[in-house]
Formats: structure tokens, C-alpha cells, sequence
């Protein structure tokens, strides 16, 4: 245990290897469910509370236990370990809305939470395969923080509009321009990848160079809100 935890080497991850096909077939198999039973959940308030706080021990001891690899390693740093980036926001805001029920903190992270997290998922930037610690982590955080963006919505009496959209939008963009004015240039970080896209191979690599990224970005955000509105307003007429 004390070895798999210490070690900073691996085996390279290799994408839609086998490793990673099971756990993109753990994450469907768990959103399928979720969708299809969430009514019986909610019933049952045992069964929702259980799934609750399994979804948010999860969240926050994946988060924990890489603060603690990293600096147990010796290579923790500000430039690339805080929880910056959307899915790290998304896991701290859907922490907390499990815990509050807070109906603007569940809207927030259905828009940046599910998306970012289920790109992650099959898009990994990730350099050790299973069973590294780091495969571990990756996995089942980014499967936490899409599942909960979901949980969260059809467990809670939330009514998203679009005034909401535009709104999560909007405070989006602001901490957008935090990171990419203050946070980036200070810390010479690549937090939400507005200094250069991933490493791995991810559909930001499409988006074009210098302020062409930027204004394709902008544009792919809200493409990605609007259509998760949309979705949502699908799914809402159906129930």
C-alpha cells in the first residue's frame, strides 16, 4: 500500500486500452442507472442519503488524497496542483450543494461539472495507467463529479431557466478572466487551459491559436450551456 501510494512511476496510460475501457463502462453503466431510477431514490430516503454522501466522500477524499500524493512526493506546487481547473471547481461547488441543497451552487455545477468531467473521462490527461494511484484518483473523481452534476439536478427540487444558464454563463467568463489575467500569468500555470490546450488529444486542439482560442472557447462554453439547457428542458417535458 505505502508503495503504491509513494510511487511517481508507472506504466504510461494508454487511451481506450482496456483499463480504461472498463472504467468508461463503470461511468455508463452508473449515469444510465441514475437516470433511470433516481424517481425510486427518491422514495427512499435510506437509498438517497447513502447515495448522497457516497457521492460526496468521494469527491472530497479524491481531492484530499491527491493534495496529500502530491505533497507526500515532494512535487506539490501552486502552478499545477490546486483545484483550479473546472472539474476541481466543480467538485469543491457540488461538495457543497450535496451538503446545502444551495439551488444556485446545483445549477452552477451541472454546467461545469458534467461536460468538463465527462470529457476528462474519455479524453484523459492522465500519465500512469492502472493501478496507479493517479488512475485511481482521475477516474473516479471525474466519475464522481459527472455523477453528482446529475444526481444533483434530479434529486432536488431546482428549476433551471434560462436566466439561470446565462447567469452560470456569466460567472463562468468571470472566473475565466480571473485565471487567464491574474491567476496564469502570476503562478505560470495553464489553469482552465487558457494558456494552451491539454496535452492529450481533446477537442480544444480544434479551436485554433492566439485570440481565435479564446473567442472559440468563449463560443464552445456556450454552445455547451445552451444545449445542457436544452437537454434539461427535453428531459423536464418527458418527466
Amino acid at each position: 500500500m505505502k508503495e503504491w501510494f509513494s510511487d511517481i512511476h508507472g506504466e504510461p496510460f494508454i487511451a481506450f486500452g482496456s483499463s480504461h475501457i472498463t472504467v468508461l463502462i463503470i461511468y455508463f453503466v452508473g449515469l444510465i442507472t441514475l437516470l433511470l431510477t433516481y424517481k425510486r431514490i427518491l422514495t427512499n430516503p435510506s437509498t438517497y442519503n447513502f447515495i448522497r454522501w457516497t457521492l460526496f466522500v468521494l469527491l472530497i477524499l479524491s481531492e484530499l488524497s491527491y493534495q496529500v500524493w502530491t505533497a507526500a512526493n515532494g512535487i506539490w506546487n501552486l502552478r499545477d496542483h490546486m483545484p483550479l481547473h473546472l472539474c476541481g471547481i466543480a467538485g469543491i461547488t457540488g461538495a457543497i450543494a450535496l451538503v446545502t441543497h444551495n439551488k444556485k451552487l446545483i445549477t452552477i455545477t451541472f454546467f461545469i461539472g458534467f461536460v468538463p468531467a465527462f470529457l476528462a473521462l474519455m479524453t484523459p490527461e492522465l500519465p500512469y495507467d492502472y493501478p496507479h494511484f493517479r488512475f485511481w484518483k482521475f477516474f473516479i473523481h471525474h466519475m464522481a463529479i459527472s455523477w453528482v452534476s446529475i444526481f444533483l439536478v434530479l434529486t432536488n427540487a431546482v428549476k433551471i431557466t434560462f436566466k439561470s444558464t446565462m447567469q452560470a454563463y456569466g460567472y463562468l467568463l468571470l472566473y475565466a478572466a480571473i485565471i487567464g489575467y491574474f491567476i496564469n500569468p502570476v503562478l505560470d500555470s495553464n489553469y482552465l487551459y487558457l494558456s494552451h490546450t491539454p496535452s492529450a488529444n481533446t477537442p480544444l486542439d480544434l479551436l485554433g491559436s492566439g485570440v481565435w482560442y479564446y473567442i472559440n472557447l468563449c463560443l464552445l462554453a456556450l454552445v455547451v450551456f445552451v444545449g445542457l439547457f436544452g437537454i434539461y428542458k427535453l428531459f423536464r417535458i418527458k418527466k
